[in-house]
């Protein structure tokens, strides 16, 4: 699986954020040339139109050959591939100039070069190309590798979430299903049926994203379990009737957050206490606030690896319009997780 990772050397240049940096990198090329000294110069006004809608061409043009021959050039190893696809960049922009200067010739627009230096026209088209295609396709190879990395570290980041499923908690849950089976063997059975839901999704929270309203089921079974374990020390307080339950939203992502609450708020404290889930839905928006008491002799030790991971994953999945925030005081500790709703933006579907 390493080597197969080795294939992904060159970008999908197919992709709309991809042509939009080949066509903006095509552009400071038109720029550059129109106001270069030029003892024959124009307008220039006039003369960028005529140079962006040659070099906007030139440029969709390699990144058509490149999209086209992708699966073939990533059979190759990343070096050959690139000198490969570098080269095919060069020859693409000579020929595309060499059709060009030769139909402007016929038509007399003089819009590129005298037929006596079509050579030289060709030719400075092709160098050019040469210089701009090593850096370009350097750059986007970086940002291609970047990408990689950013989904592996996001894929090791669910990989700590399942493997926050405390073994203390599967053992404590285990013990209270063997209390109930001879007294209460309804409530021993959904118990059961509980910890199944919960493990298998953290077992599968590396896959496509779930919905909103799964993580929200995913909440109820935990806090039934916890339910049994901690009695009537263990208040809960859900209000999410306005979230809307098809939210596509990556898996995990709230329940840490409830988890955190229960062992690092209610349980230390001897009368135990609230968690309090609150969601409202404000246009354009998802907040879901988890609030809970702490005990009053001590700060409230939080898992900030649990934080940073959860804010990490947002950030990756929503970009700058997600947010967790926290707001510890008053006795209370609250953390809020903002959200772009469906109509805003979907996560991603990737590893993570």
């Amino acid at each position: 699986m390493g080597e197969a990772k080795t294939h992904r050397w060159l970008p999908q240049f197919c992709s709309l954020p991809t042509l939009f940096a080949v066509m903006v990198v095509a552009e400071i090329v038109a720029l550059i040339v129109v106001f270069a000294p030029d003892i024959h110069a124009r307008a220039w006004l006039p003369r960028l139109g005529v140079a962006s809608v040659y070099v906007e061409w030139l440029a969709l043009l390699n990144a058509v050959v490149l999209c086209s021959m992708r699966q073939a050039l990533e059979r190759l190893p990343a070096r050959p591939g690139f000198v490969l696809a570098w080269s095919l960049c060069v020859i693409a922009t000579a020929l595309g100039a060499a059709v060009v200067c030769r139909m402007d010739q016929a038509l007399g627009l003089g819009l590129s070069a005298p037929e006596d230096q079509t050579a030289r026209f060709v030719a400075g088209n092709a160098a050019i190309a040469a210089l701009i295609a090593a850096a370009l396709l350097r750059y986007l190879y970086v940002l291609e590798l970047w990408q990689e990395r950013v989904e592996a570290a996001s894929k090791a980041q669910v990989d700590a979430l399942q493997a926050r499923i405390r073994p203390h908690f599967l053992f404590n849950s285990m013990n209270t299903i063997a209390s109930l089976i001879r007294t209460r063997p309804a409530e021993a059975e959904q118990t059961v049926e509980d910890l199944s839901d919960l493990f298998r999704a953290a077992l599968g929270a590396s896959e496509q994203p779930g919905t909103l309203g799964e993580e929200l089921d995913l909440l109820d079974h935990y806090l039934r379990i916890e339910k049994l374990r901690l009695g009537e020390r263990l208040g809960i307080d859900i209000d999410t009737r306005d979230l809307p339950r098809d939210m596509p939203l990556p898996r995990l992502l709230l329940q840490p957050l409830v988890e955190n609450a229960i062992y690092h708020g209610i349980q230390p404290r001897a009368d135990g206490g609230t968690v309090h889930i609150a969601g409202r839905h404000p246009p354009g928006r998802v907040e879901i606030t988890i609030r809970n008491p702490v005990p009053p002799d001590a700060v409230p030790r939080r898992n900030g690896h649990a934080l940073q991971n959860i804010r990490a994953r947002i950030e990756y999945h929503f970009g700058k319009r997600g947010e967790l925030s926290v707001e510890p005081g008053g006795g209370e500790y609250a953390v809020t997780v903002r959200l772009p709703d469906a109509s805003s933006g979907s996560p991603k579907s990737s590893a993570s």
